[in-house]
């Protein structure tokens, strides 16, 4: 039995009635988020709705992507997909409804806050920050899109990575890994440039440019379009000496940057007054100009300054690859059948159900 909901926004929510007190929490280019109370166990859930799933192809693609990537995930500082729901259970759909943890907020709302935000709040922010990425990093999985937003939060300091949708896996078989990636802002130079290898430190550029603007309540590299936004890096880091810029494989990026000239930068420890020094050390091992020089998750998770927190013998990475089994040239009409097939799979009664009605079928 289906629900047929309208919210504020008058977008409509075609659910299972086992879903209710919905109310919307959130909205953007993705859709409208709901919260909600499963029936069934009293459990408070998110609902967001990825509306006109097929009207493009890349955002359909990037849907699946996400539907795959949630239900292989499972890591307390990873978002956990609890359901995927279609309305009418049928294969003509166009929404798609995506069930997961009900977090209070996400990082970004929280740093243009007022609430004050002591040392130990960003140190363990920044804790479960690297040890979700760690798992991901594990598991073959670069998120390329770490920022503020993608990161939810609760009344507690929980914090879970969320969004999926622009993700890889580290074999870049069948992959463009050079598509837009990141938000600017949270975007590694290697990125920036054009570059056409990189890998998991592209996160952890993100995740220094997250923890400066949670240091200091604002973006530590604001760049504007274009190739602004390495100026604006290089102004804060100062002059990049040669021997940090042969990973840039293009000439005329290449000379772009030697063309910034000379500029001394500006020392972390003047820009943050109030960092503690070892969160200072530690933001200028992240943020390395040079990915070949850049702490990894690990390096970042056994500094000094997250000893308290960080237990290497504790919750080891996972073992298994995870496989998503997605090329970038699928058509719409494949999309729709694995974006069908995850449905099933996260469904056991229905993937029965359907079964039995594929074997009636054959039998006719």
């Amino acid at each position: 039995m289906l629900r047929l909901y309208h919210t504020k926004r008058t977008d409509m929510f075609d659910i299972d009635s086992k879903y209710d007190s919905l109310k919307v929490i959130g909205s953007g280019s993705y859709g409208v988020v709901c919260s909600s109370v499963n029936r069934e166990t009293n459990e408070k859930v998110a609902i967001k709705k990825i509306s006109n799933v097929f009207h493009n192809r890349e955002e359909s693609l990037r849907a699946l992507r996400e539907l795959k990537l949630l239900r292989q995930l499972r890591h307390e500082n990873v978002i956990d997909l609890k359901d995927i729901l279609i309305p009418g259970n049928s294969k003509n759909f166009k929404d798609v409804y995506l069930v997961s943890d009900l977090m209070a907020s996400d990082l970004q709302k929280l740093i243009d806050s007022s609430e004050q935000l002591s040392n130990e709040h960003c140190q363990y922010f920044l804790f479960q920050l690297l040890r979700g990425l760690k798992y991901l990093h594990s598991v073959g999985i670069l998120h390329r899109d770490l920022k503020p937003g993608n990161l939810l939060v609760n009344a507690n300091c929980d914090l879970k990575i969320c969004d999926f949708g622009l993700a890889r896996t580290n074999d870049t078989e069948g992959q463009s890994m050079t598509e837009y990636v990141v938000t600017r802002w949270y975007r590694a130079p290697e990125l920036l440039l054009s570059c056409d290898k990189y890998d998991t430190s592209i996160d952890v550029w993100s995740v220094g440019c997250i923890f400066a603007e949670l240091l200091g309540r604002r973006p530590i590299f604001p760049g504007l379009p274009g190739l602004d936004q390495p100026r604006v890096i290089i102004n804060v880091l100062g002059t990049i000496c040669e021997d940090d810029l042969e990973f840039i494989d293009k000439p005329r990026n290449l000379e772009y940057i030697k063309s910034l000239g000379n500029t001394p930068g500006v020392p972390f420890s003047s820009m943050y007054p109030e960092a503690h020094p070892l969160a200072i050390d530690l933001l200028q091992k992240m943020l390395v100009f040079d990915p070949s020089k850049r702490f990894s998750v690990t390096e970042a998770l056994e500094h000094p300054y997250l000893s308290s927190l960080y237990d290497p013998n504790a919750g080891p990475p996972a073992q298994v690859p995870v496989n998503l089994g997605i090329h970038e040239n699928l058509d719409k009409k494949k999309i729709r059948e694995m974006m069908w097939r995850e449905m099933l799979e996260c469904q056991p009664e229905a993937l029965g159900r359907h079964r039995n009605d594929d074997a009636r079928a054959l039998n006719m």
